[in-house]
Order: C-alpha cells, then structure tokens, then sequence
C-alpha cells in the first residue's frame, strides 16, 4: 500500500480513526508513513492526548490557551511519566539475552463499589498483590482507620475527575504506588491523607481538598496535574528528589510547598529514574530561552541602548534632542540656582571687556602663551582611533554596557553555573500557585528548584531559610501582598531569567546572611523597591533589567553588603540604588538611566564601594550623597541628568575619584550645607526649591515624597513584625577600628564638563578637599564657592574654557588654591572676596581679568603666573587685606591698556612686593616667545609640594569586609531640590 495511491488529505482522515497503538505501527512501516503519522500533529495526536483522563492541558494550570510545541511529545512524555512508579524491578547485568526470559508481573484488576467485587477500599486493599490495579467506581470512599499500602499497588478512579472522593488517611510501607484520577478530602481524624517515609508514590490527575501530603525522605514523590485547593498543602521532609509537575495550589493557609531539612543520605530506587525524567523537560538545560529578549521598555526607549555587538550597546544620542524630548531649556541658561548667584549677571570686569570680546578675540590669541602640556592635558586629547574623550567631547557618551545573557553569566560563574545544573531535593516545574498565603516555603537545609513556575496573588511567592539552598529559573512571581522572594538566615542559591513584577513589597527581600546569586531577571512595576538587601544580607545581582518600581530599583541598608554588577535600572518612580542607614556593598558597571530621582542615593551611614557605572537621563541628580553619607565613587560616567551631575550634602565624607561628569543640567558637583539658619526649611522638607526652577517642585509635592520615603522606611519589616536592627549591627569600637580614617570629604581627578551652570559648586560649613580636577567647558563658572566657613582647598585643578569665570570666592569663605591651571575662561580667572592663598597657580588667556581680589580680604596672593586675555592682571578693590608677593605677570595683546598690576588707591593694608611684569616690545611686530617653563604649566603631572601623604590620601582599596557603618537612627531624608532617599 503506497501512500503516493492516495492525497495526503485522505490519508490524514483515514489515519485519525486508528488508535494509539496501531499509529505506533504504521509509524514503523517506512520513512513515508512515518512523515504521514508525525503530521497528524494537531489533530490525531491532539484527540488522544486531551483524551487521556490522566492528562490535563500540557499548558495546564498557567498556560491552559497555549498550544504545546508537539502534542505528540506531550503524550510521549505523559507515557514515560506514568510508568515511573513501576520500574523499581531488578536489573540484569549479565547479558541483554536475558531480558527476553524475564518474567512479567502478574497484574490484576480489582473493582471496587456498589455492585462490586468489594464496597471498600480497605478490602480490596486486604487481598491485592504487588502491582495489581484497583480501580474505584464513581462514589464516596470513607475509612475510619488509617490504612497501610503493605504491597506495591495502583489505585485509579473511573469516569470524570471528581467523581471518586476519598476520606482517608493512608500509609505507604512498600517500595511504590500509583494513584491516578482521585480526589482526597481528610478524614475527620487527621488532615493528612497520605504519608510516605521510605517508598515512592505517583500521583497523577489527584485532587486535594483541605488536605497534606506528607513525604519523608528516603520516600520519593512525583506529582504530575495534580490541583491542592482549600488550604491544601504538600510537606517534604529531608526528601532526596520529588517532582512536582503542572500542579495549582490555591487558598493555601500557610505554604502550599514546604521543604524542610536537608536530604537525608539513603536513596531508594526511584532517585535515578526521577533524575532522568526531571533532565527531559523543556526547561532543564542551560540553552538560550527565546523569550529572554531584552524588554521593550528597555528596547524601546526613546534614549535606550540598540544593540550593535556582542558587549556594547550603542546611543546616538544629539543633547539639543534630549533636552527638548525631556522639557528642558537650551542648556538651563539663566537658571538660578542662589539668591545673589546666577548665570544671569555680569561682573564688572566681564561688562567692561564684553564688546571687545568678538573684535578682538582672534588677534589676542597670537599673544596667548600656550599651555595645552599641562598635567591634565592627556583627558582632551584624541585618542589613537581619533575619537574625543568624554571631557572634550561636546556630545554625551554614546556607547554604554550591554547586559550578559545567562549564558555567559554562567560561564564565568562556576558557582552559578553548579547552581544552575544540580537537581535538588524538590523540582516544580510549570506549577501555579495562586490566591493563597504563602507558595513555596524552605527552611533548616532543605533544598528545591523551581522552574516555569506562575506566582500569583498570595502573600509571598518563595520563602528560603535557615540555610536552605534555593534555585529558580524562569518563574514569574507577580502580585504578592508581600515581598514576592524572601531569603533570610545564611539562605543561598541561583534566582535567574525569572519575571518578578507587580508586587505590594521588593521584589527580592535578602537579610539574615542570606547569600544568593541574582542573574538576569525582570524586576520590575512593584509597588516599593525592586531589591531590597539589609539585615547584613549579600548577595550577587547581576546583568537584571530593574525599571519602573515606585521605590529605589535596589535598595541597601542596616549593614546590607551585596555586590551589584552590570544591572539595567531604568525608568524608576525614585532612586536607581539607595544605600542607607549603614548599607555598604559593591556596585559596579551598571547602567542606571531615566530615575525620577537621584540614579544613587547615599545617606545615613550608607558607605558602598561606586565603580564604573554609567548614570545618564535621570529626570533629578545623577549621584546623592546626603546627610552622613560616605563611600568610595571612582570611574563613573554621570551625564545628561536634569539635576546636578553629583549632589553632597555637609556632614558627609564621600570620596569622589576619577569620574566624568558631564552634560548635566545644572552643576557638575554640588557641595551643599544642611546646617546655616537659610536651610533649616530644606532640613523639614519644606524647601521651595530654586527660584528659576520653581515650578517643577512645589512645596506640597516636596512634602508628601519626603513622608512617602519616611513611610517606606518605617515599614520595611516583614508582615508586621518589628525586628531589632541594633542586634545586628556591630558594636562601636569594631566600627572605628575596622576602617581607615577619613575626616574630609575627597574630590580627587574628576572630570567636570559642559555642564549647565557652574562645574564645581560649594555652599558648605565643612572641610573640602579638591585635589588633581578638570573642570572644562561648563557654561556657567568652573568652580563657584559662596560659603565656606572651613577650609576649602583646590590644588591642582584644571579649570579651563568654561562659559563665566574660572574660580569665584565670595567673601566669608576660606579657600587655598594652590598648584592649579586656570585657562581661557569667559570671564574672570579668579574672582576671590573671602580669606586664605592664592598660591603658584597659572592663570592664563581668561577674557575677564586674571586675579581680581575684592572686597574686605584677607589673602595671601604668590608667586603666580597671569596672561589677561584684555584685563588687568592681578587687581585689587577695596579693603582687601594680604600680600602680594613674587608673582609674574604677562601683558596680552598690546592694545590693551589695563594696567597689569592694579591696587586701588588708599589701600595701605595691602603690601606688593617683587612682582614681575613682562610687556611687550613696541618696536616688535611678532609676539614674544614668552612660555610656561620651570615648572611647565600647572597643573604638574605629579602631586603638589608641600603636601605629606596624609594631607593627599592615596587610592588605597578598601575591603568589604573592612568597612563598617554608623548607627542607626530614625528621622527625615532630605537632599536637593530633586532627590530623596529613594
């Protein structure tokens, strides 16, 4: 018979009257027929799967509308399943021959029910052999006594599930059973209705209704589409492998799923056979899910990253787009930020030098001496391949981290990719569980893995502690009233390319210990944090996408010390990462954009290691370090951030090194005071904001996000519970100790450019150390300090080409610059009316005048070098106090006039001694060959003179475990006019 002698159409309806076992047959035949029978795919094969009354839905409960890849597979694999309990006969090693002499079980069928061969299980149960079927007609079975399962047996329901209801409590003391299309209700005795402790049991197709299932480890359990509703629950006690497969728990009282101790050492006979079929499910490898795409928030943001290699996404991003996309103003011309202090006024100088600027700027600069081999000149010079650094760049960084797959997280983790292959204690695969209190629950050791599991609607979704060991792959946990996962008590394991999203809490609650590794999930829309890390949890969260959570995408505190690497925090309602009250830990190469508040929050003893990421496109400040706040930032990229670039309030003790921060908003580092009797409104959380941006933050805005974040803090304990933090922190003397002494905040070789107003803006109470900067192309004063009742020191800096003056001291401040470059600005060079030294310091080609000293100062002005571009050099005016000594001054071009040396007449307070003033020659047409030499022109590439090294702190690392925190304390979290604690 020729399948070619009929259309193939013909064949198929002919074909989908045979049954199961003579398709098996004709798939035999040839190549030919084999093709045929394989296409009945979606309709013989799909009649005969739906039609087993031991089979649900494949998809069945989470999925029951979508269609398997293969019906066919799916029966398959129902086939395999439900002889599992079966095959625990002997294996014969000596020769394959002898299988074909091996005896067959003698199987036979009891009945029982009205009408019957028996009307009681018990009594069927009392004359059944080992592996004989019992099959129960349609009725209610009710026993008054526990049973005991003595032989190997099989007890199946006949007709619709639902219609065999037992009331029994039984107990399995033989090697294996099989109960299939059952619904079990507990006796009015106990609420258990089956217990196992040394042999397997398969449950296919079952019901629980208010009832336990209870297996204890050697026992084995494999539950496949099987429903436990009404409190129902499944209790694995130091079990070694069960499988629990397409179940749906509901109305679970306490957890659906626990797993308590550790699997216990002895195995029975079923282990190998569960481990087998646990390795052919769809989701046991490692290989790439096709639906772990990047999300399409994240795909398809405006500014989001497009793939264009295997490790680097890529924005072309134009700043003008940006910043009209986002509302903002050409650059935030004329902001004002302080009263008194703007962008929107000239100096003196400046307004008697504005109308020769455009004349006479080309001819000037033949007379400029030049200083492009300054110290820092190597950050604005092209790289080999011709490409301009971030700050000489007038354009924002285009190229920013690709997330890792799994794949490759895996690969470099030996530890997760162990994880992540092992078969623990209990597996449950594709299983809802829905509407209830708790989903699965480990504690003391015990062991689980879940996989394409649903979470949904319940109090939390996973529970893991006591050291228990947690693996979860590809579930969604959505909706919990909770936090979705919680790890506490030194709990450890893999949770990857999981869907966390939805919920009332963090996604991720980790405390106690608790030790996990976090790779490539979604976290994300939860109604607080997306992770929150405290209670001296750790952890490793890598390469996760974090969005659109109401609080901080990643929260630390109460001494939390995780590592955080290579995440996408994106488009949060708050704070990217919060570290508060004593948090630490290590966050490293991430890409946090597009936050409504600061991308990092800093405050209140949080003292975190910052490396390397990229903040960019926040809608407040790109960095925070609030009231206390303390840490080690160093190499990150901070750029196109409405608020300032860097936010540090006094009373902090951060560490800024080595950051480009760029093509901000507003300031490029703001360093701000919470103490002066003008901000105690900004402590209640009652400030009004800037006046030139009044609009975008209102009073009772501001207010109600300061008691949403206090709100958020006070109740981070778990389902109404008060724990007590103190416990857990350490005791004074270790804190003090345990870390090296820091007493002023550190701004150490940091790029500040093109940003909105002023590159480095201080209004502070307290010490601040600037040590190695360059301050570049910011449109508004390089470096700008109003108040600063402490010493203030900028040494060695670069200020350069920046749209008003290069360094502003307002009277009342006490400031040293020692050792800087001060090139090319707009305006003044220095514009100085507080106390202190302006000491060997370059200031060359600034169009205003080079030094100008105003006001009742007391300073000390020596051995500088000054080129006006049109002004005076070094120009004294009123009271001023101090000395000016050994400096040497350059005339510009020869039109101008000014004098290079001017003190106002009646000033006898002010002592000019041994300065040196180099004009040029009338009678010479070309420019003097005048250059910086000996020194070359500041800044030197080398530390400044005069400075030990406890004055100039070295890069020293700093070890995690080294670093302790404050204590805590309650109370408001302020910061800028954007930022709060989240």
């Amino acid at each position: 018979m020729e399948v070619g002698s009929l259309p193939v159409e013909l064949w198929r309806v002919i074909l989908a009257y045979l049954p199961l076992p003579d398709l098996g047959r004709c798939c035999q035949v040839c190549r030919a027929w084999r093709e045929l029978i394989l296409s009945l795919d979606n309709t013989r094969w799909r009649q005969l799967c739906l039609g087993c009354p031991e089979c649900r839905h494949p998809n069945w409960p989470s999925q029951p509308n979508l269609e398997p890849p293969s019906w066919r597979e799916a029966l398959k694999q129902h086939a395999l399943a439900s002889r599992t309990w079966a095959q625990n006969g002997p294996e014969h090693q000596s020769s394959a021959c002898l299988l074909f002499f091996r005896r067959r079980k003698d199987r036979r069928v009891w009945h029982v029910g009205p009408g019957c061969e028996f009307e009681t299980l018990r009594g069927a149960l009392a004359v059944a052999g080992p592996y004989d079927r019992v099959v129960l007609h349609p009725g209610v079975y009710e026993e008054q006594a526990e049973i005991a399962l003595k032989v190997p047996v099989e007890l199946v329901g006949l007709g619709q599930l639902g219609e065999v209801a037992l009331l029994v409590c039984m107990e399995q003391q033989c090697p294996t059973a099989r109960l299939c299309n059952l619904v079990f209700m507990p006796p009015w005795f106990s609420t258990i209705v089956y217990k196992t402790s040394w042999g397997h049991v398969q449950l296919d197709n079952c019901n629980f209704e208010g009832a336990q299932l209870q297996v204890r480890g050697p026992g084995t359990c494999q539950a496949r589409f099987c429903s436990f509703s009404q409190g129902s629950s499944a209790h694995l006690l130091g079990v070694v492998l069960s499988l629990l497969d397409s179940c749906d728990f509901s109305g679970s009282d306490t957890a659906s799923v626990t797993v308590e101790g550790p699997p216990v050492s002895e195995r029975n006979w079923a282990c190998k056979h569960l481990a087998a079929l646990a390795r052919t499910f769809p989701f046991g490898g490692l290989s790439e899910n096709k639906n772990s795409s990047p999300i399409s928030p994240l795909s398809g943001s405006t500014v989001g990253p497009q793939s264009t290699g295997s490790c680097v996404k890529r924005e072309h991003v134009n700043m003008e787009e940006w910043q009209r996309r986002n509302g903002v103003d050409a650059f935030c011309h004329c902001t004002v930020i302080e009263d008194g202090f703007g962008d929107g006024g000239q100096s003196e100088g400046e307004e008697e030098d504005g109308e020769k600027n455009n004349t006479n700027n080309t001819i000037t600069m033949d007379y400029k001496i030049s200083c492009d081999n300054h110290g820092l000149s190597h950050l604005l010079k092209p790289r080999a391949d011709g490409s301009l650094p971030p700050a000489s760049c007038p354009n924002p960084l285009p190229v920013t981290p690709k997330p890792l797959t799994l794949q490759q997280e895996l690969e470099r983790d030996p530890d997760a990719q162990m994880l992540s292959a092992a078969t623990l204690g209990c597996i449950l695969r594709r299983c809802l569980f829905r509407e209830g209190k708790g989903g699965v629950h480990l504690s003391n050791y015990g062991q689980a893995r879940l996989e394409g599991n649903v979470f949904r609607g319940l109090n939390y979704a996973v529970r893991c502690i006591q050291s228990s060991t947690i693996v979860m792959l590809r579930n969604e946990v959505c909706e919990c009233r909770a936090s979705g996962v919680f790890l506490r008590l030194s709990a450890q394991g893999l949770i990857a390319e999981n869907n966390i999203h939805s919920n009332g809490e963090a996604g991720l609650d980790i405390r106690k210990g608790a030790n996990p590794i976090i790779l490539c999930n979604k976290i994300h829309s939860g109604l607080r944090s997306g992770i929150v890390v405290l209670g001296k949890g750790k952890g490793s969260i890598r390469s996760n996408q974090i969005y659109n959570n109401k609080e901080a995408g990643v929260y630390i505190l109460f001494s939390g010390n995780p590592v955080v690497s290579g995440n996408y925090i994106f488009q949060g309602q708050a704070a990217g990462i919060a570290v508060n009250e004593n948090g630490r830990g290590i966050i490293t190469e991430n890409v946090i954009k597009e936050n409504q508040w600061g991308g990092i929050d800093i405050r209140r003893g949080g003292d975190p290691i910052l490396k390397n990421n990229y903040i960019c496109y926040g809608f407040s400040d790109g960095v925070v370090v609030g009231e206390r706040g303390r840490g080690l930032i160093e190499g990150n990229h901070v750029y196109c951030n409405k608020g300032c670039g860097v936010w540090v309030m006094s009373s902090s003790l951060p560490q800024l090194m080595g950051n480009y921060i760029t093509h901000n908003c507003m300031y490029g580092l703001a360093v701000f005071c919470r103490k002066d009797p003008e901000n105690i409104e900004a402590m209640e959380g009652n400030w009004q904001g800037p006046e030139g941006l009044g609009g975008e933050v209102g009073n009772g805005e501001r207010r109600g996000v300061e008691e949403e974040g206090r709100e958020a803090q006070e109740n981070l304990n778990e389902e109404g519970e008060l724990f007590a933090w103190e416990s857990d922190l350490d005791s004074e003397d270790e804190r003090h100790s345990a870390r090296r002494s820091i007493s002023v905040p550190l701004v150490e070789g940091n790029c500040m450019s093109f940003n909105g107003t002023v590159g480095l803006y201080v209004k502070s109470s307290e010490p601040l150390n600037v040590f190695a900067n360059l301050v570049n192309n910011n449109h508004g004063t390089g470096i700008a300090v109003l108040q600063s009742s402490q010493l203030t020191r900028l040494v060695t800096n670069c200020v350069l080409e920046n749209g008003r003056a290069g360094v502003t001291v307002e009277r009342d401040c006490r400031v040293e610059l020692r050792g800087n470059g001060i090139y090319e600005n707009s305006g003044h060079g220095v514009s100085f009316s507080g106390s202190g030294q302006i000491v060997e310091n370059d200031v060359v080609g600034n169009r205003g005048y080079g030094i100008q000293v105003t006001g009742s100062a007391d300073i000390k002005v020596l051995r500088n070098r000054v080129q006006p571009s049109q002004g005076c050099g070094i120009a004294v005016s009123g009271p001023v106090k101090g000395i000016i000594h050994d400096n040497l001054l350059y005339q510009g071009h020869p039109i101008n006039k000014k004098t290079l040396l001017l003190l106002e007449p009646g000033n006898d307070n002010c002592t000019l001694r041994n300065n040196n003033i180099l004009k040029h020659n009338n009678s010479c047409t070309s420019s003097p060959p005048w250059v910086l030499d000996n020194p070359p022109p500041r800044p030197l590439a080398s530390s400044p003179s005069g400075l030990s090294s406890s004055q100039y702190p070295s890069r020293i690392g700093i070890s995690m475990t080294t670093r302790i925190s404050a204590t805590v304390e309650s109370g408001c979290h302020s910061g800028s006019m954007f930022c709060s604690i989240l």
